[in-house]
């Protein structure tokens, strides 16, 4: 502890403090207390070397003290309600996090919509962006195997992950398409909200009800699918990309199988092996992603004397958080015209 001579008259001499050179190391950065106290020190090493009266310096001291607490105090403020840097892989865990995060913190988009996560290259400027975050949102469940090394070519020692899939039981094949079931986007978004919350807690009140707001959505989504689909279980599909497990299971819908097209064209065998499963379970239409080769699968619909659907995956569209029920309506649509 600091301890001072008590001055032996009313004028008190301010250069006699000794202060000079002296400085106390802060523990915990951001210190108000600390940092205030620093502020002090410097302010009378400068005023005890001014060659003017000890009264005066007495009152520029008093004044050092006030300015020191008032800055110390806004910069601790400033610090503590900096809204954090988030960067979400891809867009539904964007829409996620955006929704969250509201206006109280800086959400990007680590890979655009329309590209594939699978075939994803890390640029330079990705390095760059997670380098500088302060918070990276996943997906996880596998989908995003690039991360460790792009996160290791970073060095971002505070980067803090959400995985927004941490607690859903996935199928047994670890499909990652989590999303596409609106009671999973449920546990997505509550994930993202704890971790925001976690890491920015001057937020953590604002979080909380966008999040809510955000679920209330979702909760009302998932009725809209389960009254409109419920008549409907049992309706059996073939797949082109295998997105739709969850959303199959959750209303009752079959998946029965995916087909992965060739880069040339079918094979006889091909079409051969597709027609007896389409026949042996039934099935009802072919199900695609949007900007899959249309061509083919109308022409193999065809053959089937089935039609051809499309299902978004939500892996491109709109950067607004109200997409994803816009999209997932339109999923809804299609849905309920295919399995009439």
């Amino acid at each position: 502890m600091l301890s001072y001579p008590a001055p032996r008259s009313r004028d008190i001499s301010v250069s006699h403090l000794p202060v000079t050179d002296l400085k106390i190391t802060c523990l915990t950065r951001g210190s108000i207390v600390c940092n205030g106290i620093n502020c002090m020190l410097n302010a009378l090493n400068i005023i005890g070397g001014m060659g003017i009266g000890n009264r005066r310096k007495y009152g520029l001291a008093i004044l050092a003290f006030f300015v020191c607490l008032f800055l110390g105090s806004f910069g601790g403020w400033a610090q503590s309600n900096r809204s954090p840097k988030v960067i979400a892989t891809f867009l539904p865990v964007y829409l996620f996090a955006k929704a969250v995060a509201g206006q109280n913190a800086g959400v990007e988009i680590l890979i655009s919509p329309g590209s594939e996560v699978h075939e994803y290259q890390a640029k330079p400027a990705d390095v760059q962006a997670i380098a500088t975050a302060d918070i990276l949102g996943k997906n996880d469940l596998g989908l995003e195997e690039f991360l460790s090394q792009l996160i290791s070519s970073a060095g971002n020692q505070k980067l803090k992950q959400i995985d927004a899939s941490q607690g859903i039981q996935t199928l047994e094949d670890g499909n990652p398409h989590v999303w596409l079931d609106p009671v999973l986007a449920q546990k997505q978004v509550a994930n993202i909200r704890d971790g925001l919350s976690a890491a920015n807690q001057a937020n953590a009140s604002t979080y909380k009800a966008n999040a809510e707001a955000y679920i209330k959505q979702l909760q009302a989504l998932h009725q809209e699918f389960e009254s409109r689909l419920t008549p409907l279980k049992g309706c059996t599909f073939i797949a082109f990309h295998d997105a739709y497990p969850y959303l199959a299971k959750r209303y009752g819908l079959q998946q029965v199988a995916v087909v992965e097209l060739p880069e040339d064209s079918m094979t006889p065998g091909d079409i051969s092996r597709v027609m007896e499963t389409a026949k042996r379970f039934k099935v009802k239409f072919l199900m695609a992603e949007p900007g899959a080769d249309s061509q083919r699968l109308q022409q193999l619909a065809t053959d089937l004397g089935l039609s051809v659907r499309s299902l978004d995956p939500l892996e491109q569209g709109d950067l607004d958080p109200q997409y994803y029920f816009k999209a997932m309506r339109q999923n809804l649509q299609t849905l309920e015209a295919a399995c009439r």
